[in-house]
């Protein structure tokens, strides 16, 4: 079977694949400090570097000036800087490239009349939350040039849950393109969402855990410093502050959420066993499984070795694998009788 919009849906996965790296990216950078070490958001000028050792002067005199070097950094020098540099201009120059990708095939399949009407609308919706994904990154990082040497973890759980939603919804039109119509299982269906909605609420969890510096406490497991409910556990007030500020109520939920998940996720596999899938389709959803286990471990290793930036990062990679799963089982259901 050919189908008509297969070079489109290969591009929108090829722009799956870069915000892919994207996220990763930005976890090392997160991980490693050095989202703070560029103190300026410029879109077209920022993507030359530093050539001259006079222009890196004047930008390390501008980091300088920051929190992050007065409270943490004091004493680094030119060559220090350049090690946290580096990692923050490739991520916006991987952002830049994303956009750039993004649009040019845009305009040609949009020249050509290559887009339907609807399709038309999901891209320049893709294209919006990409811009506004930018704005945000930025809106992160001033959050913490300001008084405090990191940025806000409200705004940067936004800026990942942004960037996977975009990830997610680019995932799916693209599978749209290349799958036939769907058909029915309205109950299996059902559930793959609540599933693949856990999944989506857990990494939020994640990026508190990563905004608050969690990982960094209750460095054991199962138990949290030997108990099951740790000591500090909903003590911040008002509650909604206690749960995305407390350390321990933000490190005991994602804990939670992903012992639900445990449940969820073979529940649905177990339910799936009734119905006649395709082959691909039972594939998937073993998977899942297996990513959902390996994630799980990747998580306790990263907790008990207190955050290491290889294990880190490879649980941040994980967390994208899972989701890209479930929404592939979910699309395929689409189609099960």
């Amino acid at each position: 079977m050919t189908y008509p919009n297969r070079s489109i849906a290969i591009w929108l996965l090829v722009c799956c694949a870069l915000v892919y790296a994207m996220i990763v990216l930005g976890g090392v950078t997160r991980l490693t400090h050095s989202g703070l070490s560029i103190v300026e958001w410029q879109p077209l000028v920022g993507t030359i570097p530093p050539l001259t050792e006079a222009d890196w002067q004047e930008l390390f005199q501008k980091y300088r000036q920051t929190p992050q070097y007065q409270q943490v950094n004091a004493g680094m020098d030119v060559e220090g800087f350049k090690g946290i540099f580096w990692l923050e201009y490739f991520h916006r120059l991987l952002g830049r490239l994303i956009g750039i990708v993004f649009v040019l095939p845009l305009l040609y399949f949009w020249l050509r009349g290559r887009l339907e009407r609807p399709l038309k609308s999901k891209l320049v919706l893709m294209f919006a939350l990409g811009a506004a994904q930018g704005l945000l990154g930025w809106l992160m990082v001033k959050s913490g040039l300001m008084d405090e040497p990191r940025v806000s973890p409200y705004r940067l759980t936004a800026h990942l849950g942004l960037a996977i939603a975009i990830y997610a919804y680019m995932f799916w039109t693209a599978l749209s393109l290349i799958m036939p119509p769907p058909s029915a299982a309205p109950r299996l269906r059902r559930a793959g969402l609540v599933v693949t909605a856990l999944i989506f609420l857990t990494i939020l969890a994640g990026g508190f855990v990563a905004g608050t510096r969690a990982g960094f406490a209750f460095n054991d497991w199962p138990l949290m410093n030997g108990r099951l409910f740790p000591d500090g556990l909903y003590a911040l007030s008002p509650w909604w502050r206690d749960a995305f500020e407390n350390i321990a109520t933000v490190q005991f939920h994602h804990r939670l959420l992903a012992y639900l998940l445990l449940v969820a996720v073979p529940a649905w596999w177990w339910m799936a066993r009734r119905f006649a899938l395709p082959p691909r389709t039972r594939s998937a959803l073993h998977l899942l499984l297996g990513l959902l286990a390996l994630q799980v471990l990747l998580g306790i290793l990263t907790l008990i070795h207190v955050v290491p930036l290889p294990l880190a990062a490879a649980h941040q990679a994980g967390a994208v694998a899972v989701l890209t799963a479930a929404l592939y089982v979910n699309h395929a259901l689409r189609r099960v009788r």
